[in-house]
């Protein structure tokens, strides 16, 4: 393989990677930006997504208080296109619930009682699952369309299925950000984010707002668990071990920026690319390194160089949010 072929695989590959940490944090940001929450618990919703878009689209013997209940294998079978459709429903309609009851009383809490609060919500949902399907690991199998490899120029051969999760975030994206930035739905939560009092005295429904954002927010994570199922496990600790990556795209990229979450997205994709793909090699020597377990290292080491040269982020704003 030459060297021009290494970087566009690397940059494809970073691409890939980069998308569910873009889908997670996009949600993230917009709820941290607007609604001034810090929701741990937005890597339990990423994991709802994940195990209901399981039990939709195949079915599956699973472990756990299910089985002892008489449901050794469950799954409606209805085939990856349906739970891409449902997963996210049934997330929106969590987040709908979560923003009411759980993010609500906490607005204007300090963010301490909100970490502490949802964080312990997402271990309770992180155990419930562990209860009820065992703390084993199942597969979400791709969907026949997405099998095999699709053939890109210099690239070569690259898997369909991460073809196809690069193609619906960029997609997902660019719909979330028309709806902010382009409509007057967009515009009542922007100016929520700037003034929610006047907002309020001008007689506009701010609360409904905020609701809707937290829902699409939910619903993103939603879909970026199924979309990661088909190329890692379905555990309970997916969750909880997606979230540190997911805030660190906020916090680099910048807060309540959608362009940031993008941005962050990707230096984080790249990096664990660059580190997963190539290794440090020296045949004079006879040094063959792989570099991959030192990804994590250099993600945190990229962050903190760009929180000390721009503390509030890439594309962030400096307020006090």
């Amino acid at each position: 393989m030459t060297l021009l072929t290494d970087v566009a695989r690397l940059l494809v590959q970073g691409l890939q990677q980069g998308s569910i940490y873009i889908l997670l944090a996009v949600g993230l940001s917009i709820i941290l930006g607007t609604l001034k929450f810090v929701n741990f618990a937005h890597g339990a919703l990423y994991l709802i997504g994940l195990y209901v878009g399981m039990l939709v689209a195949q079915t599956t013997t699973v472990r756990g208080q299910v089985a002892e209940w008489g449901f050794s294998t469950v799954g409606l079978d209805w085939g990856f296109l349906a739970a891409l459709v449902i997963a996210p429903l049934v997330v929106f309609v969590v987040g709908l619930a979560m923003e009411r009851f759980v993010a609500r009383p906490f607005y204007g809490r300090s963010d301490v009682d909100q970490i502490l609060f949802t964080f312990g919500l997402a271990i309770v949902i992180q155990q419930l699952f562990r209860v009820l399907f065992s703390g084993s690991s199942y597969s979400l199998a791709r969907p026949a369309w997405a099998q095999g490899t699709v053939p890109l120029p210099i690239v070569g051969g690259f898997a369909a299925w991460r073809l196809f999760i690069i193609g619906i975030t960029a997609v997902l994206v660019l719909g979330v950000f028309a709806l902010i930035e382009f409509t007057d739905f967009g515009l009542v939560v922007r100016a929520g984010t700037q003034d929610a009092e006047m907002v309020q005295l001008l007689g506009i429904e701010i609360e409904r707002a905020y609701l809707i954002v937290f829902a699409i927010g939910a619903a993103l994570a939603g879909i970026a668990g199924v979309l990661s199922g088909p190329i890692g496990q379905v555990n309970p600790t997916v969750g909880t071990d997606i979230l540190v990556p997911a805030f660190i795209v906020v916090v680099i990229g910048g807060l309540g920026s959608i362009r940031g979450a993008v941005l962050g997205g990707l230096i984080l994709g790249f990096t664990e690319a660059f580190f997963v793909l190539w290794s440090l090699s020296i045949p004079s020597l006879g040094i063959e390194y792989g570099l991959s377990q030192w990804a994590p290292v250099a993600i945190y080491v990229i962050a903190a160089i760009i929180l000390l040269v721009r503390p509030q982020g890439l594309l962030g704003r400096e307020v006090d949010i």
